[in-house]
């Protein structure tokens, strides 16, 4: 027996209205009196949806499947529902079964596509998501899908044609000029990346990801007049509005409370749908004999964070420790990577796979313990961590912040980089090392002295100030400073990193309003790393910047010779230098407020005496500080490790720990 006519339309007419909650209960009662009624099914899933009552809608949607098996809506709307589910895997059978009952359904084909792209299927999604744009080509969503993929495939020229069809179909379509504006950006099209972020903007102007990704771009030429018409906004994005990107407004601010508030929410809207329904595997009676540790991340080539781990790599007790690398950047075939294949037990290179087979490789692996490189920087995985692929997860030297995410166990971290006072900003317990967070490799090349100042554009008898960080670090109030320190030494020059053409001209129009002559901005281009730490040998202080220090570039400048000034912030982005200058034997050169900065710098601008003793007093701690001591480093890690696994081993939740340095070695 079947609902009359009337019956049915009333039900659609609730539905219709957005009356979900009635809709439902009228669906509940006709499925009950007709269990065979496929529009009660359809509303009673559709509603319960729309509720959030994704259990409700799910069993709706497949009893509608079994009763209607050639309906494509059927699996179509199970898909969805599984989808908000987080159950992606379940969710393509889902759209599958759909297509294969409709093969004109352009909106499963959209949606299938979407999925498997988000599972790394991208072959797969190309494929569905092409055919979708044929189905409906005056359709802007999936053109705009179709663009994603192909932008992961790394065809830009394709991505940016399907983008264009997305923002012709509907040209207010502000997710599509948002995501043109991402592609422009990943390839270096930096003006085309502002238009296209300002245009979405104006079309939503409550756009948060647009507005965040609009300031780093700003930043990144040091566009300072045109990012302070969205400085109102700063406190407000990822915090009261939908989430960002975190990494963005590390820069930007020194706010360690804000920084919390935006990794959490960005976790939430991320991750908190991912799901693993797969039991946890068995908790061992005691330590493996060989802690399995897998490095997961996109850099294993001439990057940064490489030149940094090269050395604790190489030094793990593999007697105790097994090591994997597992890398998912697309491969650079340089001499990084064959130092990263080297100094690991094994490299699993898994650029280009789907989710579930480096799913599968984790699981062959089983690791113990599984360190995110990347945190939510630039490529980041962190969704495989989200399904806990080991029982231990560390958040370790690509993202320096808390990534406020309950998957993710501890972080490394330092007591110069999270005082006890900031403790409370940081969700992940703390792995805390005596000296510092950061490993340096203590057989890092440094080029044979080669040329003159005069081969880097330097007067010869300048007075040198140099800052290699990335450009997008420096902010007005720290270049006010160096401004006004080049005033009262008509000598110096300011020896800058040159990263974005328009940063540079920005800059030099800064200097000029600040009454220096723009000339005396020298800028540095990219080299090889060896040449790179030679030619520190030519500046006389690296003076750093403030709400993100120099990192590596500190590292580098230490290990080269250089001495290093900072200003001590609150966020651990804004300590790092400190933790470095601390550990190396240089505390003397942290400074706490923008006057001690600035007078600081003067200070040793003025008196060469003073600055050859800092230059000699870090020669002669170099060999033994804690900061190069890379053997020494490793084993306070491994100690970290341990106990961390301990804490599992034992049943108990991760809790804060303190490695306590080796007894007899720079105590």
């Amino acid at each position: 027996m079947q609902p009359i006519q009337a019956e049915k339309d009333a039900l659609i007419a609730l539905f219709r209205a957005k009356r979900f909650e009635q809709a439902n209960a009228a669906a509940r009662a006709m499925t009950k009196r007709y269990p065979k009624a496929l529009d009660g099914w359809n509303i009673r899933g559709a509603s319960a949806r729309e509720l959030g009552q994704l259990h409700e809608a799910q069993k709706a949607f497949r009893e509608l499947e079994r009763l209607a098996p050639a309906f494509a809506g059927a699996p179509y709307n199970l898909g969805l529902v599984l989808e908000n589910k987080g159950a992606d895997a379940e969710a393509v059978d889902a759209y599958g079964r759909a297509v294969a009952i409709d093969p004109n359904l352009a909106q499963a084909h959209n949606n299938l596509g979407s999925v498997l792209l988000r599972l790394g299927r991208v072959t797969q999604a190309l494929t569905h998501l092409k055919r979708a744009t044929q189905l409906q080509p005056g359709w802007p969503e999936v053109h705009n899908s179709y663009g994603n993929a192909l932008k992961v495939a790394r065809r830009a020229e394709e991505a940016r044609a399907a983008y264009r069809a997305a923002i012709r179909a509907r040209p207010e379509f502000a997710k599509a000029h948002y995501n043109l504006g991402v592609l422009e950006s990943e390839n270096g099209q930096r003006p085309a990346a502002i238009a296209a972020f300002q245009t979405a903007l104006k079309l939503a102007p409550d756009h948060a990801v647009a507005r965040a990704a609009l300031l780093s771009e700003l930043a990144n030429q040091c566009a300072w007049d045109a990012m302070a018409e969205h400085a109102p906004f700063l406190p407000q994005l990822g915090v009261e509005t939908t989430a960002i990107p975190p990494f963005i407004t590390l820069a930007l601010e020194d706010n360690p409370a804000r920084q919390l508030a935006r990794s959490r929410r960005w976790a939430r809207e991320r991750y908190a749908h991912i799901r693993d329904d797969r039991p946890p595997p068995a908790r061992p009676k005691a330590r493996p004999e060989r802690l399995r540790v897998g490095y997961l991340g996109a850099d294993f080539h001439d990057h940064p964070g490489m030149r940094l781990m090269a050395g604790m790599l190489r030094e793990h007790d593999r007697a105790r420790f097994e090591v994997h690398a597992i890398s998912y950047g697309y491969a650079r075939e340089d001499k990084w990577r064959a130092i990263s294949e080297s100094v690991v037990d094994e490299f699993h290179d898994v650029y280009g796979w789907s989710d579930a087979d480096v799913r599968d490789l984790l699981d062959r692996l089983g690791l113990d313990v599984a360190i995110d490189r990347k945190g939510y920087s630039t490529d980041t995985r962190s969704d495989w961590f989200a399904r806990r692929i080991a029982p231990v997860q560390i958040n370790y030297l690509g993202y320096p912040s808390t990534m406020g995410a309950p998957f993710i166990d501890y972080m490394v971290a330092d007591d110069a980089i999270i005082p006890t006072d900031q403790r409370a900003h940081y969700s992940e317990k703390v792995i805390w090392l005596p000296d510092t967070y950061m490993p340096a490799d203590n057989a890092l090349e440094i080029a044979l002295p080669r040329g003159s100042r005069a081969d880097h554009d330097l007067p010869d008898k300048a007075l040198v100030l140099c800052c290699f960080n990335n450009l997008f670090k420096i902010c007005p109030s720290v270049f006010a400073i160096w401004m006004r320190v080049m005033a009262h030494t008509p000598e110096s020059v300011l020896w800058l990193y040159a990263s974005d053409d328009e940063a540079q001209r920005n800059l030099r129009k800064a200097a000029e309003k600040a009454g220096v002559d723009p000339g005396r901005l020298v800028f540095a281009p990219r080299v090889p790393n060896d040449e790179h730490l030679e030619r520190h040998r030519h500046a006389d202080l690296f003076v750093d910047t403030f709400a993100c220090n120099a990192h590596t570039t500190a590292n580098d400048a230490l290990w080269a010779g250089l001495p290093v000034v900072t200003r001590v912030g609150k966020q651990m982005s804004a300590r790092v230098a400190a933790s470095l200058l601390k550990a190396v034997g240089l505390p003397e050169l942290i400074t706490s407020s923008d006057e001690d900065y600035e007078a600081l710098i003067l200070e040793l601008a003025r008196d060469a005496a003073k600055r050859r003793a800092l230059r000699q007093k870090l020669a002669d701690l170099r060999p033994n500080a804690a900061l190069f001591d890379t053997a020494l480093y490793t084993r306070h890690l491994e100690a970290g490790f341990d106990a961390a696994y301990d804490q599992f081993l034992k049943g108990l939740p991760p809790d804060d720990i303190r490695v306590i340095r080796y007894a007899g070695q720079n105590a």
